[in-house]
């Protein structure tokens, strides 16, 4: 599978690499919209609050205003301000983060998602964008391409997403997967009707032959199957 999607979409290199409170909030900032209005959300309100502890003192209000771009500003904001506010209080007044690159992907899962609002694909974000670790964050595109795919059934939830595609994808290709199954997403495997008909892995897809016999909608699918 990797060396297909490496194939069709090119180098599937990992985003930049950020600190941890940056992707946090990032991170945030990208659920329900495109990587066009995430980054004109980050960069507007980077221009208002150019440091952390100025974002911190933000009022929801105005800082729903600046994010407005990116959607959800109403929601997004008091969460974003709510993570500042506890890593402020757990780190000692500060906002530094750089003890992650010491801990274990446990210790640093575990803090993250103790964190209000932090779920599963952030804390894996941070572990693979901030800290380089072999994380495979499954967003809302991976979720759905892997679970079309036959990695894990219907009923799977997203922290046990996580946990299967950390078990069956090799340490050393999770980042570039989670990229790889990303573009996918976006580019063929939409929801609704996906373009199976020119997708790199049709043939390796047990849901592909119900899109392509016919349908408009998402089939019902065979049970789940584990990969070789």
């Amino acid at each position: 599978m990797y060396g297909r999607l490496a194939r069709r979409f090119g180098p599937l290199e990992p985003p930049p690499k950020r600190e941890p409170v940056e992707e946090l909030v990032l991170t945030v900032l990208s659920q329900n919209t495109s990587d066009v209005n995430r980054d004109r959300a980050f960069a507007a309100m980077r221009e208002r609050w150019p440091t952390w502890e100025a974002l911190a003192a933000a009022s929801e209000v105005d800082l729903a205003a600046a994010i407005k771009p990116g959607g959800l500003s109403n929601i997004k904001a008091p969460r974003i301000l709510a993570i500042l506010a506890e890593v402020h209080r757990r780190e000692g007044g500060s906002f530094d983060l750089a003890w992650m690159a010491r801990a274990t992907d446990d210790e640093v899962r575990s803090y993250l998602m103790s964190l209000p609002g932090v779920g599963p694909k952030t804390a894996a974000c941070v572990l693979a964008v901030s800290l380089g670790r072999p994380a495979l964050p499954v967003d809302t595109h991976v979720f759905r391409v892997a679970r079309r795919l036959g990695f894990y059934g219907e009923r799977t939830d997203a922290a046990a997403a996580h946990r299967v595609m950390e078990d069956l994808v090799p340490s050393r290709l999770r980042v570039r997967m989670h990229v790889g199954l990303i573009r996918l997403g976006r580019e063929l495997c939409r929801p609704g009707r996906p373009r199976c008909e020119t997708c790199p892995l049709r043939d390796l897809c047990p849901t592909a032959p119900l899109f392509l016999e016919d349908g408009t909608q998402e089939p019902r699918r065979p049970p789940a199957r584990r990969p070789p």
